[in-house]
């Protein structure tokens, strides 16, 4: 799986556009959506049929990122965390024990391929055939390789305005998570300039 399953984990929760917060795991048809969206990111760790996606799979997820934004807001520090955060972070050290606890559900096997004509490559192998349990391993390993590598560094809240999200800042002057962003913090700063020259 890819580590960046963790920060699109993370980024469920995001502005809504009209100065709230929008959460897209808040139903079960949303972490339908979010894992339709993601099957590529998922590397096929998502569970698939008539009601493979219930209530407590949703709830299961939802402490996953809750564990990973906690994470987060400690790896962006002593800059703030992200707004939704800043108030009710899980404890940093419930949140390494409930990422490793989450990890551990699903024990992983290293298996070597290597075809005729070509490299050889290893992979892991889940041993386990719960796909909640398979779901859930996967995420919170995304988030313990993403958090243990050297893009962990590089790991930022933005501060544009209304902005909740985590990113990874990609070059030296990168500020915000997206153009847009830019754009609305630059729009804010020039606001109150204006106003408190006026």
């Amino acid at each position: 799986m890819e580590r960046w399953a963790a920060l699109e984990l993370a980024s469920t929760i995001r502005h809504d556009g009209e100065g709230g917060v929008a959460d897209e795991l808040a139903t079960v048809q949303g972490l339908e959506d979010w894992l339709r969206r993601g099957q590529t990111l998922l590397d096929g760790h998502t569970p698939a049929g008539e009601g493979a996606v219930d209530e407590e799979l949703r709830l299961r997820v939802v402490e996953v990122r809750r564990a990973v934004r906690a994470l987060f807001a400690r790896a962006v520090s002593p800059a703030r965390p992200s707004p939704p955060d800043a108030h009710r972070l899980m404890p940093a050290a419930r949140a390494v024990a409930r990422l490793n606890a989450t990890a551990a559900l699903v024990p992983v096997v290293p298996q070597l391929d290597w075809p005729p004509e070509g490299s050889p490559d290893a992979r892991l192998s889940a041993t386990r055939d719960d796909p909640h349990a398979t779901l859930l391993a996967a995420l919170a390993r995304a988030a313990i390789e993403f958090l243990s590598g050297p893009r962990r560094e590089q790991l930022r809240a933005c501060t544009a305005p209304r902005c909740v999200r985590y990113f990874v800042k990609s070059h030296g002057r990168q500020e915000w998570c997206k153009p847009s962003c830019g754009n609305r913090a630059r729009a804010a700063r020039h606001y109150d300039r204006h106003h408190r020259a006026s």
